[in-house]
């Protein structure tokens, strides 16, 4: 049996499943059109976008999620206000955030200061405030707590507006237009021929 590996830009307002938890809900299905085996590798929140990997590889499925392997993820966020370098540098050490009902200091990561990527804007657009500028920050983690990203800016006070995932792995968006899909191949994903 072959394997399958799709690319796909998941817009916003989409949760990374294939079946509505109430009518009103957009899912996957409403953008592809698939075999019933292939799924996505992790998810991003309906008020994330971006690239979202689909597959019926249960090997690369368990590689890419397992926190053992601490598979590189990078992110580009838009925030409220003008991040400064002192801010990217808490971002790096790792900011403590809350999951669940515990404290927990995240991982030290890689982060910058952007200029703002070459997009679609967004459907609905961000609010925007006439007196509070915004800003770009890419960051690379290899963690992936709950909202982690949202969390971590909104602890050195700088609160998320659009998050985007640019890539998983050596994957990346590349041309990719929000509901838009690609195939492509786990060398692709790897940038190797074996896991």
């Amino acid at each position: 049996m072959g394997f399958t590996y799709i690319a796909f830009y998941k817009p916003f307002d989409v949760l990374s499943q294939f079946t509505k938890e109430i009518e009103t809900h957009k899912t996957l299905a409403d953008h592809l059109d698939i075999a019933t085996d292939i799924y996505p590798v992790g998810r991003l929140d309906r008020d994330s976008e971006g690239l979202l990997l689909l597959t019926n590889d249960k090997r690369l499925n368990h590689k890419l999620l397992d926190p053992k392997y601490k598979h590189p993820r990078t992110y580009w966020v838009q925030v409220d206000g003008s991040i400064t370098e002192d801010a990217i540098q808490e971002i790096k050490n790792g900011p403590t955030i809350k999951v669940g009902k515990s404290k927990y200091k995240t991982l030290r990561c890689e982060a910058s200061i952007i200029d703002a990527p070459s997009l679609q804007d967004r459907i609905p657009p961000i609010r925007v405030r006439k007196s509070i500028p915004t800003s770009w920050a890419m960051i690379t983690l290899t963690e992936g707590k709950n909202r982690q990203v949202r969390k971590m800016f909104a602890a050195i006070g700088f609160p998320v507006l659009r998050l985007i995932r640019n890539s998983i792995q050596s994957l990346e968006l590349l041309d990719l237009k929000s509901g838009e899909h690609r195939m492509v191949t786990k060398f692709d994903i790897l940038n190797k021929e074996i896991v």
